[in-house]
Formats: structure tokens, C-alpha cells, sequence
């Protein structure tokens, strides 16, 4: 299956679904981003996460899972 490659918001949309009142928000995946505790990639102005990457980390797997 293709990476679910998304935007912080895009990310933080597809979590939402799945969990109305989790507790993470734009500013918390944006610091992820940021911070490179998750991988992301650039293109243009955008930089862009995969999905399961970040709810990997969430879990508490690593940012290095296949």
C-alpha cells in the first residue's frame, strides 16, 4: 500500500476521524514535524508526514518501523 502521505492538517483530520476527542492538535504534529521526531518530506512550501508514520510514534513505536 502507497504511504498515506499528508499535511500537518490533512494528518490531523484523518486522526480526528478516528478519534473525535483525542487530545492531539495541528500545533502538537507541527512540532513533531519540526523538531524531526517524525520524518517528513518537503515539497514546495508544504511539508508532508506519513500518516501511519506519525501514529506509529503516537503509539509509542519508532519513527523507523516498516
Amino acid at each position: 500500500m502507497p504511504a498515506r502521505m499528508r499535511t500537518a492538517e490533512g494528518a490531523l483530520t484523518i486522526i480526528k476521524e478516528a478519534d473525535p476527542e483525542s487530545a492531539v492538535s495541528l500545533r502538537c504534529i507541527r512540532r513533531l514535524i519540526n523538531t524531526g521526531a517524525v520524518p517528513h518530506v518537503a515539497v514546495g512550501c508544504k511539508k508532508l508526514v506519513n500518516v501511519d508514520k506519525l501514529l506509529s510514534y503516537f503509539e509509542g513505536g519508532t519513527n523507523n518501523e516498516n
